[in-house]
């Protein structure tokens, strides 16, 4: 992009005197030192053809595994083919904010009904037009809750490692305290919960299903940090939420998740979807865009960004969040696929995705690697076993083509979604039984 940038010498000087820094360079100083690059050691000009060759080349040295057993955050499921096939045509490829509502109308109506989705399948008032990820969603919903009196969030144990790592950042940048509620037999504690609650105590943060597939009593839980004068925050599974309590029923003040399993491919870690819902007396602290419907002078409807200040968006001083860019594609996805999906297909792949996790379960359990947890799960679920039993049954399934589960503490974390066959999961507790044995 630099040489696009039309700024002279000079006038870049002038830029990094008024912000107090000798160089760019000096703007990334917290970055190591062994993560920039040096120089590049390009080949000479070449052909388009000796370029797709090449490309080629490098692409086919991925490995790519026919079969997945994995999950922890990133999961495959069924896209549709009709939602490719209209988020790639030419006039819908953009994701910049639309201002001008008179020239944005389709994109404004499709974030509109991306917001409207999300409000029905977590059950909550309102939803902003994304955010990045959903660990950053997670983050966001943190400062969404603080106030003056207010500083400290809590967050279970049994959240996503990554997630909680993101939340931390956050808080370490904005002064607030984040507190590690322990978790007992993999769900949060909650004789914990309240011994962590106080009257400086901003909001609780919960994964349901939980890092470790498990359910958590929510509801239950949503009434102690109330009753401590608090506010509820719920990380969901959008595919989960098609079977389990809504967010809203559980009593939730926001509800945030990531929403890749929303159409989007796994994809080499991106790009993902945060998204975030609130009841409507958190509706004033979303950060990000929302898209309103309303009629103009002549009884027409439009749609427009409403409720919150351009300046939240493009004057740092003043914001309330640093939420900046549209994730208008992602979300555009997102729709496209409930869409296509519906109700009842929604509700087809999230039980398809319960019972398949449940049959692999089973059929691990008797390969040798029993459940580490008790009680229900969705669609992933822990198998205890030492860590070097784990590496040797991921190398054996890995050898045979399957991505098997995720080394944690104690165990393996697997996945099944509606996309695993019951043969592929016979082949991959055959191939544990004998790796074991």
């Amino acid at each position: 992009m630099g040489s696009y940038v039309p700024n002279t010498e000079a006038t870049r000087r002038e830029m990094l005197d008024v912000i107090g820094v000798r160089s760019v360079r000096e703007l990334y100083e917290n970055v190591p030192p062994e993560m920039f690059l040096q120089s590049l050691d390009l080949p000479h000009e070449q052909s388009e053809l000796e370029v797709r060759s090449a490309v080629t080349a490098m692409a086919e040295k991925n490995r790519v595994f026919r079969t997945c057993l994995r999950g922890a955050g990133a999961y495959r499921h069924f896209i549709p083919a009709v939602v490719k096939s209209i988020t790639s045509r030419e006039e819908l490829v953009t994701a910049y904010t639309p201002y001008q509502a008179e020239i944005s109308q389709g994109i404004l109506q499709s974030i509109f009904e991306y917001q409207t989705m999300l409000c029905e399948l977590t059950g909550m008032d309102v939803s902003n037009a994304s955010v990045y990820d959903g660990a950053t969603a997670a983050a966001e919903s943190i400062t969404m809750c603080r106030d003056r009196r207010r500083s400290r969030a809590l967050v279970s144990a049994a959240a996503n490692p990554q997630v909680i790592d993101v939340m931390r950042t956050y808080c370490f940048g904005s002064g607030a305290e984040l507190i590690i509620v322990p978790a007992r037999d993999g769900r949060t504690d909650p004789e914990a919960l309240r011994a962590a609650l106080g009257t400086d105590t901003a909001c609780f943060y919960l994964q349901q299903p939980n890092y470790w597939g498990l359910l958590e009593d929510a509801a239950g839980l949503g009434e102690i940090v109330h009753a401590a004068g608090a506010k509820f925050v719920m990380g969901v599974n959008p595919i989960a939420c098609a079977l389990m309590k809504t967010p809203g029923e559980c009593g939730a003040d926001v509800a945030v998740g990531e929403g890749q399993p929303l159409g989007l491919d796994t994809a080499f870690g991106g790009p993902y979807l945060g998204f975030m819902t609130a009841s409507a007396a958190m509706m004033r602290q979303l950060p990000g865009r929302i898209v309103g419907q309303t009629r103009d002078v002549d009884g027409a409807l439009g749609y427009v960004l409403t409720l919150t200040a351009r300046e939240q968006h493009i004057r740092r001083e003043k914001a309330s969040s640093n939420i900046c860019s549209n994730e208008q594609l992602c979300a555009f996805a997102a729709g496209v696929y409930l869409s296509a999906m519906g109700a009842d297909g929604l509700r087809q792949a999230a039980r398809l995705s319960l019972s398949k996790a449940h049959y692999l379960a089973g059929r691990l359990e008797s390969a040798g690697l029993p459940l580490l947890y008790s009680g229900e799960f969705f669609h992933e679920f822990v198998t205890a076993c030492s860590e070097k039993t784990a590496r040797t049954v991921c190398r054996a399934l890995e050898r045979n083509g399957i991505l098997g589960g995720l080394p944690v503490e104690g165990g393996l974390l697997w996945c099944a979604t509606e996309l695993v066959t019951r043969a592929e999961m016979d082949r991959a507790a055959a191939i544990a039984k004998e790796a074991l044995a």
